[in-house]
């Protein structure tokens, strides 16, 4: 009987049982073709790799406090929440889109803008997000 109770209170309580789905077919064709494409050729991991690298390394260069990692989801730690936000908005006037990241989405006094790479950017994207973090971090007193 114990065990009954507790498979009924899991059914009801359980997240991961309440909110569970099955895979739609069109994301499970789009999955298997996915990895179908990647085993063919590491092209595009070998390109989001590069730009990361190259993105990492030009944000540093131009004074910018980045988190270490060899991951395509770049922090770009600013600390202050407003500061965070203000960097944001600026970035938009630049036409780049960018979200400050502020607390209780990371922790107190560890606000950032978090930039994720993708293999679809090109050089040329690259170079355009770089130069507007270099002016509006100019502009706001981030780097010299």
């Amino acid at each position: 009987m114990l065990f009954r109770s507790m498979i009924e209170f899991l059914r009801q309580k359980s997240r991961p049982y309440l909110f569970s789905n099955t895979l739609s077919p069109v994301v499970t064709a789009t999955t298997l073709a996915v990895l179908e494409m990647l085993s063919e050729t590491t092209a595009l991991r070998d390109k989001l790799e590069k730009s990361t690298l190259y993105f990492r390394e030009q944000m540093t260069a131009n004074g910018f406090d980045i988190r270490l990692g060899v991951h395509h989801i770049v922090p770009i730690m600013l600390y202050d929440e407003k500061l965070a936000h203000a960097m944001a908005d600026e970035m938009l006037k630049e036409g780049i889109y960018v979200i400050g990241f502020s607390f209780p989405v990371v922790p107190k006094g560890k606000a950032r803008i978090r930039v994720q790479i993708s293999a679809a950017h090109e050089q040329e994207h690259l170079d355009r997000a770089l130069q507007g973090f270099y002016s509006v971090g100019k502009r706001l007193g981030i780097v010299h």
